[in-house]
């Protein structure tokens, strides 16, 4: 599969390829994380600007309309620059629940902050044991006249040190499996008795563990429906598969475009490594599993774009193909540049680090795999 993007998208995507060129190059990159922030509110600041942040949302909630597509070239083209700003974890992640579940006065509140660059946020919902399972919450939320009170634990919430708001799942009935009874609201990263403690992820991002501890939260800020917390986030699920496999997409394309590069250059034994059969088997096996991934990635945000049956399905089935490609082509890439593969002066292993996050985060290969087959 190949899509034909219109003249709207290939305008946005050049745009993006134009300000990640001219000032997110990997020394730029490298610099920004390691920083104590992590991350560069300028150039947050200058993809808002150029409408990165209002890109994905619908024209009648005040963004530009480009939907899962719209997503789908941005991500990628972040992918392959390594872009570590949280546009992942605040538009597509909480701006996408915001739009799809919450009240006209949410939308209204929260969108346009989102979309202006102005807020950042985080989505807090795995715990120490939840293994991608969105109904085993143990963070409970009890009712206290007009507000709720939560308490209890997140895991590694990916951006948590950068938010102004977080959106956590926390249980209002039932329970700890129970898929009913599971939560959203919206908390103010500064509530008193939250508390963050965070740390640097292999990828260079930022995360925390997360402690509420009696967090008091008014009761307008319950995102969606009391207690159908887990559909709202099982829809999400399959936006954030599709961002990430096109994160991972671009990501692919930069190592075996640097590994093509690397193999006409690198001579052993006083011949260039491209002139070997053995090694150019392996590379057109990088080649053939970056076009299915592609394939896959392009399918997904198409059906998506298209509000199409079966999108869970369809989701799992490509993080399962485009993550164990991911994994493949990484690995590939870093033994085919020997040592420097791993170098940190080298953008290959900060490559293999990245992919090796996507794919963990909303369930690993293995896991979509097995679901798929379930659902055959």
């Amino acid at each position: 599969m190949d899509i034909q993007l219109t003249e709207e998208q290939e305008l946005l995507r050049g745009s993006v390829q134009r300000l990640l060129r001219d000032q997110y190059d990997f020394d730029a990159r490298r610099k920004i994380v390691a920083t104590d922030e992590g991350f560069s509110r300028k150039h947050w600041n200058a993809f808002a600007e150029l409408g990165l942040c209002a890109a994905p949302f619908q024209e009648s909630s005040g963004g530009l309309g480009g939907g899962p597509l719209a997503t789908m070239i941005v991500m990628q083209e972040f992918g392959r620059n390594l872009v570590v700003e949280p546009f992942f974890e605040t538009v597509v992640l909480a701006g996408g629940l915001i739009e799809d579940a919450g009240t006209p006065a949410q939308r209204e509140a929260y969108l346009p902050q989102i979309m202006a660059g102005e807020s950042i946020w985080a989505l807090g919902w795995a715990e120490a044991r939840s293994r991608y399972d969105f109904s085993n919450v143990d963070t409970t939320a009890r009712r206290q006249g007009e507000s709720y009170v939560l308490s209890g634990t997140k895991a590694a919430v990916i951006g948590a040190p950068w938010a102004d708001k977080l959106i956590v799942s926390a249980r209002t009935s039932g329970g700890p499996r129970d898929r009913s009874g599971v939560s959203l609201f919206v908390v103010d990263r500064h509530s008193p008795n939250l508390h963050l403690q965070g740390f640097r992820t292999i990828d260079g991002r930022r995360a925390a563990e997360m402690t509420l501890m009696n967090v008091r939260v008014p009761a307008g800020q319950l995102l969606g429906t009391e207690g159908e917390g887990v559909a709202i986030l099982e829809a999400c699920r399959a936006r954030a598969i599709a961002a990430l496999c096109a994160e991972a997409v671009g990501a692919m394309t930069e190592l075996n475009s640097s590994t093509l590069e690397y193999s006409r250059t690198r001579k052993q034994f006083g011949a260039a490594l491209g002139t070997f059969q053995v090694l150019q088997h392996r590379m057109v096996d990088m080649f053939i599993a970056l076009e299915e991934a592609v394939s896959f990635t392009q399918h997904l945000n198409l059906s998506l774009a298209a509000k199409e049956p079966h999108g869970s399905k369809l989701a799992s089935g490509a993080k399962s193909k485009v993550g164990n490609a991911a994994r493949f082509i990484a690995e590939q890439a870093v033994q085919l540049h020997g040592g420097m593969g791993m170098s940190d002066e080298l953008n290959v292993g900060h490559y293999f680090k990245r992919i090796a996050s996507i794919n963990t985060q909303y369930g690993d290969p293995t896991y979509h795999l097995m679901w798929y087959a379930q659902q055959a």
